[in-house]
């Protein structure tokens, strides 16, 4: 008689599948901007933030994945990956922003809603650029028991941010300080701001410095008085 040993198969979970990363170029730079916000202000916390990078949800089941535009997951270690998995990392993410639009809108509404209110995300935020569905252009929800619940005063809890529209863009601002997370071409402008001030205080001090090396040539220095 012939043994048959059992057949296990080897899942894998790619990280692409080759389609577009955005609809738009519109929903690309709101996407990246706001990966690049949150990673700046998260840096330093035990937190990750991954872009259009598959998330699994569903042990031995590579199938049942989900890219999010933008998510945000605490108490993991900070850094990128190819793909996040749940049951791996132990935790699953706690804001996940998408950038909607018409194409999207059903989707964005109701399957990935779902979804993530069954995996227990704490905010989902869905962000038109172009206004297309959205006339608000920011719309989010918060988990409350079960069910989501619109966010009416545009407060990330878990981010300790309020969220404001500005264009095309979502802006994000600080809720102990009111400050405002830059972008990076508001950050080159506020160096190079800072660089011509300080450029300038350089100068008024170099010309103190000469005045009073002048005062001492033609009255000697008082401290020898």
């Amino acid at each position: 008689m012939t043994a048959v040993s059992p057949q296990f198969t080897i899942q894998t979970y790619p990280s692409t599948d080759g389609e577009p990363v955005a609809e738009t170029f519109g929903h690309l730079y709101a996407m990246l901007i706001t990966l690049e916000v949150l990673r700046r202000y998260l840096t330093g916390q035990q937190a990750t933030v991954l872009s259009n990078q598959f998330l699994y949800y569903a042990q031995g089941f590579p199938k049942l994945r989900v890219a999010p535009d933008v998510m945000v997951i605490f108490d993991v270690q900070p850094g990128g990956r190819d793909n996040y998995k749940i049951w791996e990392e132990g935790k699953t993410p706690a804001v996940i922003f998408e950038m909607t639009s018409k194409a999207t809108q059903e989707q964005d509404q109701s399957f990935k809603k779902t979804l993530y209110q069954q995996l227990d995300v704490e905010e989902y935020w869905l962000f038109d650029p172009k206004g297309e569905w959205i006339p608000e252009q920011l719309r989010g929800y918060r988990l409350q028991g079960n069910e989501y619940l619109p966010i009416a005063d545009q407060i990330s809890q878990p981010l300790k941010l309020r969220l404001a529209v500005e264009g095309e863009l979502i802006s994000f601002y600080r809720l102990d300080t009111g400050e405002k997370l830059l972008i990076p071409d508001e950050m080159a402008t506020a160096l190079a701001e800072s660089t011509a001030q300080l450029e300038a205080e350089r100068k008024r001090i170099a010309a103190l410095e000469a005045e009073l090396a002048r005062y001492r040539q033609q009255y000697g220095d008082i401290l020898e008085n």
